[in-house]
């Protein structure tokens, strides 16, 4: 039986928002995504839709090299192959498709993510956070077995995953593929259009608040 290859990433950047959730769970991460593509250009979560404001926020394909990450390129990362069957492989890519068709229409949930933390699932239609999103991806296509609800899992529990090893442990902008996909963003916000520089502002705002 051939075998093909999922990533999980998990992260921490420098935003008001993780910093809350690592202070409460008391771990280093905490954000999960995943991928089906060995670049990491494409990776799916729940998280900002626009990188620069905390909201509005939902379902998001996301870009290890631009975004949220490039504001914050020195924010750690691990990388996690798993191996999967071709059979999960198609589930997983089934279910992920399914979101990517009206990606509009799922919002991210604060309210699950609050009582996550005093260990309260919290389950509304089209509503989730990112570990709650990954591990339902991967409940679905039968790759991850728990007795947990994904209402209840944060992004650190998915290390329980089986089949999985260790690609990279390390700074964002030290990944060996960054230099060759990242894009330049060091620029001053006097030299941009006033949307461009309200973003630059933005970026810049919410290392602080």
């Amino acid at each position: 039986m051939s075998n093909k290859d999922i990533y999980i990433i998990f992260s921490k950047t420098g935003t008001l928002f993780s910093n809350v959730i690592s202070f409460f769970t008391q771990k280093e991460f905490a954000h999960t995504s995943i991928s089906l593509d060995p670049t990491f250009q494409t990776m799916y979560s729940f998280g900002r839709i626009n990188p620069a404001y905390v909201l509005p926020a939902g379902f998001v394909e996301e870009n290890l090299y631009s975004g949220v990450y490039s504001m914050f390129p020195e924010s750690k990362c691990l990388i996690y192959k798993i191996s999967v069957t071709t059979e999960q492989y198609s589930s997983l890519k089934k279910y992920i498709d399914n979101f990517l068709i009206d990606k509009s229409k799922y919002k991210y949930s604060v309210l699950g993510t609050a009582t996550l933390l005093f260990n309260k699932p919290t389950k509304r239609e089209n509503y989730y956070f990112c570990s709650q999103f990954v591990a339902e991806a991967l409940i679905e296509a039968g790759i991850y077995k728990t007795d947990k609800l994904p209402e209840l899992i944060r992004p650190m529990d998915l290390l329980e995953l089986e089949n999985k090893s260790l690609l990279y442990s390390g700074k964002i902008n030290e990944y060996p593929l960054y230099n060759l996909y990242s894009t330049d963003e060091s620029y001053s916000i006097f030299d941009l259009p006033h949307s461009l520089a309200s973003a630059a502002y933005g970026k810049i705002r919410n290392r602080f608040i």
